[in-house]
């Protein structure tokens, strides 16, 4: 296709947006509003996966280790069930704490009054660990349960399966959501801008009479729509950056703690930002060509 063909089809393209006002007015309209929602379901789903795998990475197994007097023998025993956790292919992180440090967290979380117990200190040390997927925390506690030198092996047990449970229902729940959001958008858009195409068909015949092809008549309707998707997408995007650049500043002070952490402002709105600009423009481009080829068989 020549250079000058290709100017003349942006040329017409832009020119339609001006000429078919009203309609122009409503595709956008349809774009910016399902685009909107689109834009505030997934920062927030976003934001809510975060926080599901947030809660996942803090589950961790408590191994308590067996009590054994002689100090050489336990020192012995320690090292040994350290290692064949540190073994198991779920594993991730073991981390020792003595029953001392075990103490201190204690005296650190529920204050001076546990410090009666430094003299006779009736805990045990410990060793924490992380499985490398979350979800066979439950899995790994049962191996490590039939280790010797284990006195207990604490993880939640059947809590940790309804959280997991519970997140992973949430997740599912997320994307069908978005997908259903999705869909519903290029319904809508894509409707919006068959409208405006049979209120020009009269057009497209006249093109179509005269010799035009089909991909001459069709290119100039795809970058209307692609225009479309396009400034669609800039009012959503402006609202969704301002709107989570305000609510981040005035929340992430205020939430406490590693759980409750909002994801930061960027690159959350330059991902956010550029799916829908892209949706933007593949809805619009989409729904042109779909809506304009049942006016080329003539």
């Amino acid at each position: 296709m020549k250079g000058r063909t290709i100017r003349r089809h942006f040329r017409e393209s832009l020119k339609s947006l001006n000429r078919n006002g009203w309609m122009t007015f409503a595709s956008i309209s349809a774009v910016t509003v399902t685009l909107l929602l689109v834009g505030v379901f997934t920062v927030i789903m976003m934001n809510l996966n975060k926080l599901a795998d947030d809660i996942e990475n803090d589950v961790e197994i408590r191994v308590l280790i067996e009590i054994i007097e002689d100090p050489t023998e336990a020192k012995a025993a320690e090292e040994k069930l350290m290692n064949e956790i540190k073994k198991l292919p779920d594993v991730d992180e073991v981390v020792y704490s003595s029953k001392e440090q075990e103490l201190n967290n204690l005296i650190e979380d529920f204050g001076d009054d546990l410090s009666l117990f430094e003299q006779s200190n009736p805990l045990r040390n410990v060793l924490y660990v992380k499985a490398a997927d979350p979800q066979q925390t439950a899995a790994v506690a049962k191996k490590i349960e039939k280790f010797d030198n284990t006195y207990d092996v604490v993880y939640g047990e059947g809590k940790v399966e309804k959280l997991f449970s519970v997140l992973n229902t949430s997740r599912n729940v997320g994307l069908v959501l978005i997908l259903g959001l999705l869909f519903t958008a290029i319904f809508l858009i894509s409707n919006t801008i068959r409208i405006t195409i049979i209120a020009r068909k009269d057009e497209i015949e006249i093109m179509k009479l005269v010799g035009a092809t089909n991909s001459f008549v069709r290119i100039p309707f795809v970058l209307e729509g692609m225009w479309l998707g396009i400034l669609g997408a800039i009012i959503p995007m402006v609202v969704v950056s301002i709107v989570y650049y305000n609510v981040y500043n005035i929340l992430q002070p205020r939430l406490h703690g590693e759980l409750l952490q909002m994801l930061n402002v960027t690159p959350l709105l330059y991902q956010v930002n550029a799916l829908l600009l892209i949706l933007g423009i593949f809805i619009g481009i989409w729904g042109s060509f779909m809506s304009v080829r049942k006016f080329l068989k003539i």
